[in-house]
């Protein structure tokens, strides 16, 4: 009874609606809401700290940084869930907050392009001198299965291209920065690479059909992404049913400049953080490799995931 009396106090104010309101769409930083919901940091992190307490979010903590967002630990709210979104889209202020925290995720998103617009012909010296890693790619290979249709997402300078197209008829390479695309096309023009096509576009709105691909590679691209779990809904819209999601990350690490130097918005990922959103966005029969660092490296987390056929 206590939790319950928490939980309805912890509701029963109409800012702290607002801030489950928009934490339900994502993680945010105490910045980030300050700017979303137009209110002072000290407001909202009383807030946010009512909400915790209750069980109603989380936080996690990466470096200096700490996103917010929905949490698990009250059970009345989670079977409450369903029916309290539904709800708190009839929030007067709803349509402002949500038109700012889109605006909030393009702001990730602009600064992470403009990132690798200027860094694009150097990208691959600075990821490997600032942030190393152990050598993982002949392991990811080796998930890769053999399909007639392969999105590569986040190709950067399109190193693993030609690699994956012997593993597939068709190999289609995606990303968001047109100077990085460019290099992706020197460098495959100067190896006699042919066949392999590179379109302009967002990880979260990727240019394929639905069940477009039989195999969708992720090689440390999703601790660049605005919202990880639209990116692997995404990622599951363009899947066929069993198709294969191949990701390659950062296990999480505490190298708080990779933000400024490296536009990393994550500091890598916990495994059941990946497996939480696996699950939540259709994609099961996941396999977690932890490929263990030497002195100075970073550990990195090899996924295979499957897209789920849909239930009849």
């Amino acid at each position: 009874m206590p939790m319950l009396i928490d939980l309805l106090k912890a509701l029963a104010d109409p800012c702290r609606l607002r801030l489950v309101a928009v934490l339900l769409r994502g993680e945010f930083t105490v910045q980030e809401l300050t700017r979303i919901l137009g209110m002072g940091q000290s407001r909202i992190s009383r807030h946010l700290k009512i909400l915790t307490e209750a069980g109603v979010l989380s936080v996690k903590r990466q470096g200096t940084w700490s996103y917010y967002g929905a949490g698990e630990e009250n059970a009345f709210f989670g079977a409450i869930r369903p029916a309290f979104e539904r709800e708190l889209e009839q929030l007067p202020e709803r349509r402002e907050d949500l038109a700012a925290l889109a605006l909030a995720l393009e702001e990730r998103r602009r600064r992470n392009l403009e990132f690798f617009d200027r860094h694009a012909r150097q990208w691959d010296s600075l990821s490997r001198t600032l942030l190393p890693v152990p050598d993982y790619l002949e392991h990811l290979l080796a998930l890769v299965p053999s399909v007639a249709t392969l999105l590569e997402i986040g190709v950067g300078t399109g190193a693993l291209l030609p690699d994956l197209a012997r593993r597939a008829a068709r190999v289609i390479g995606v990303d968001h920065s047109p100077a990085m695309l460019d290099e992706a096309r020197r460098r495959l023009a100067a190896g006699g690479e042919t066949g392999i096509e590179l379109r302009l576009g967002e990880m979260s709105h990727l240019p394929l059909p639905d069940g477009g691909a039989g195999c969708v590679v992720a090689n440390m691209v999703l601790h660049h992404a605005a919202d990880p779990l639209a990116v692997l809904h995404e990622i599951s819209r363009v899947l066929q049913p069993d198709g294969s999601l191949i990701l390659a990350d950062l296990a999480r690490h505490e190298r708080e400049w990779a933000r400024e130097q490296l536009a990393d918005q994550w500091l890598g990922f916990e495994e059941d953080e990946l497996q939480g959103w696996l699950t939540a966005a259709g994609l099961g029969s996941f396999e977690v490799q932890r490929l263990g660092a030497a002195v100075g490296q970073e550990e990195v987390l090899l996924v295979r995931a499957m897209r789920m056929k849909p239930l009849r």
